[in-house]
C-alpha cells in the first residue's frame, strides 16, 4: 500500500509556515505536514517521526538552517532537505550543496514551493 509522505516545515515565522503549508496542501493533498518554530524544536520532533522531507528556513534564532541540516546529517537522516532563503551568498549555497540540500530562493510563493516539492519528489 502507498504510504503518505511526511514533510516538516521548520521556520520561526508562523506566517511563513502557514503560507508554505497552504500552498502544499492545495497542490499536494496527500502529504502529512508537521511544523517546528526553530531547529531545536525540529530536532526534537524528528525523533520517532519518519520525516521524508524538510522545508527549512535559513535564518532562524537558536539554530540556523545550515546548523539544523548538519545535525540531521550527523544523525544519519536520509530525508531530503530544502533550505528556503533570501541569502544569495555563494558560501551559503555551497554549504547547502555539501550537505545535499537544495537552496530555494525566497520569497515564499507558489513557484518557489512548487520548485521545492518537485525537488523532493524527483
Amino acid at each position: 500500500m502507498f504510504e503518505k509522505k511526511r514533510l516538516m516545515i521548520v521556520d520561526d515565522s508562523k506566517v511563513s509556515r502557514m503560507m508554505i503549508k497552504a500552498i502544499i496542501k492545495d497542490k499536494y493533498s496527500d502529504i502529512d505536514i508537521l511544523e517546528a518554530g526553530d531547529g531545536e524544536e525540529a530536532l526534537s520532533l524528528s525523533e520517532g517521526n519518519n520525516i521524508d522531507f524538510y522545508s527549512v528556513d535559513y535564518n532562524m534564532p537558536k539554530m540556523d538552517g545550515i546548523e539544523f541540516v548538519t545535525k540531521m546529517r550527523e544523525l544519519k537522516s536520509t530525508a531530503k532537505f530544502s533550505l528556503l532563503t533570501a541569502n544569495i551568498q555563494d558560501a551559503t549555497h555551497k554549504k547547502a550543496k555539501e550537505l545535499d540540500a537544495a537552496c530555494i530562493n525566497k520569497p515564499i510563493n507558489e513557484n518557489s514551493i512548487i520548485n521545492m516539492m518537485e525537488y523532493f519528489y524527483d
